[in-house]
């Protein structure tokens, strides 16, 4: 050619891109040295398509503590920037986030707070006139809860006249579902598997000084908890009832309030009840309220009032059985006698005092003659030192 300038018609590949020259030689003449053109990068862009999420594990549910590690990919592009999006707002960023500008979303250690629905965007441009973008399908992450060691307790049930056991096994925390499983030292008596953080298990009543240990076990699919062994006794009420009370005064030591405390010598699952003669008080009424703490007491709060009088007593019977039925020793109680009572109570305390106020003024006077005695005998002393004759004053009063 000619003075005239070179056209190579290109069909672009991924391949060509790079450094750029253009190379003149003489055709037939190697004695003319070639030019070469400066140097010209080609950027091949290819739009971004096809963004896929993808998780490494292949696993959408873990629990808290695993490692999360998604990668975006993308079926074609080229010079692709990524953006990770949670619950459609950017993932926050954190030291053990890897997700600026990265195809690859790393958590090393994930909290149930990272659970969320997840998707990536992948986005180039030309020449700064285009734009394409990609957005992947979203992914939903759900990071569970560990179930923690539950606790065991058990109570004394009633069904259709027949009593069982019932135990409880009850965890704070945890993603359900949680399966819990009910042991005793050879085996598993049972198990259930709830969408709850409890489980219930009836266990039949016998009436044993020891009917064994029981433990429960909860697992939601990573690692099993466990409570601690529960000794299930269930001792029937035996021995004395026993009854005493207190009171609170008032004003000028009268007496406005009476407590009552009811107690059994043994029993596991007693049940209380209040007496007032013959009728039976329950619960809070007009001038009482009946504050039960099994198995350990019962209390019974009365005002003293004039329709208050008259004979107290509790009984005591199991729950899960009530053809046993202890009694306490019955008193009797009036407004008239506990003030005269508290009279008594007030002049003895009286009586008391008068007696430490003369103990004391005794004690003054006989330490005041005690100290007269020793000064009039130290006088004495010093006279008849001074008056004998082998012993001049001024003797004495070196010696002393």
């Amino acid at each position: 050619m000619n003075g005239e300038m070179a056209h190579f018609p290109l069909i672009v590949k991924f391949d060509h891109e790079g450094d750029l020259e253009c190379v003149a030689s003489v055709q037939n003449n190697s004695l003319i040295q070639p030019n070469v053109s400066e140097t010209h990068y080609l950027r091949v862009v290819e739009p971004v398509d096809g963004a896929q999420l993808v998780v490494h594990s292949g696993q959408t549910e873990i629990f808290e503590g695993d490692p999360l590690v998604m990668l975006c990919d993308v079926i074609a592009g080229t010079r692709v920037s990524f953006r990770w999006l949670v619950d459609d707002q950017p993932v926050p960023q954190h030291p053990l986030n890897l997700t600026s500008q990265s195809d690859l979303l790393f958590i090393n250690r994930t909290s149930t707070q990272d659970s969320g629905s997840y998707m990536c965007v992948a986005t180039n441009q030309f020449n700064k006139t285009q734009y394409f973008t990609s957005n992947s399908t979203a992914v939903l992450i759900t990071v569970k809860e560990h179930v923690s060691n539950p606790n065991i307790s058990f109570t004394v049930i009633e069904d259709f006249q027949h009593y069982s056991v019932l135990v409880t096994c009850r965890s704070t925390r945890g993603t359900p579902p949680v399966t819990f499983s009910l042991y005793n030292k050879k085996a598993v008596i049972s198990n259930q598997t709830v969408d709850d953080l409890y489980a219930s298990f009836n266990v039949p009543l016998i009436l044993e000084p020891h009917l064994g240990e029981l433990q429960c076990r909860a697992d939601n699919g990573n690692r099993i908890g466990y409570s601690q062994w529960m000794t299930l006794d269930v001792v029937a009420v035996h021995g004395p009832v026993m009854m005493h009370y207190d009171y609170d005064m008032g004003e000028n030591f009268a007496v406005v309030g009476l407590r009552f405390y009811c107690s059994v010598a043994k029993g596991s699952h007693p049940r209380y009840q209040w007496f007032l003669n013959r009728t039976l008080l329950e619960g809070r009424g007009t001038f009482y309220w009946v504050v039960h703490q099994p198995p350990e007491r019962s209390i019974l709060h009365v005002s003293a009032e004039t329709r208050t009088a008259g004979t107290y007593h509790c009984e005591v019977t199991d729950r899960f059985n009530n053809t046993t039925v202890l009694k306490s020793e019955k008193w009797y109680f009036n407004k008239e006698a506990l003030n005269r009572l508290s009279v008594v109570v007030v002049a003895a305390v009286f009586g008391c005092f008068v007696f430490l106020v003369s103990l004391v003024s005794v004690c003054c006077c006989v330490g005041l003659v005690i100290s007269e005695f020793r000064f009039y005998s130290f006088n004495r002393h010093r006279f008849f030192i001074c008056s004998h004759p082998d012993h001049p004053c001024e003797t004495w009063r070196h010696l002393l």
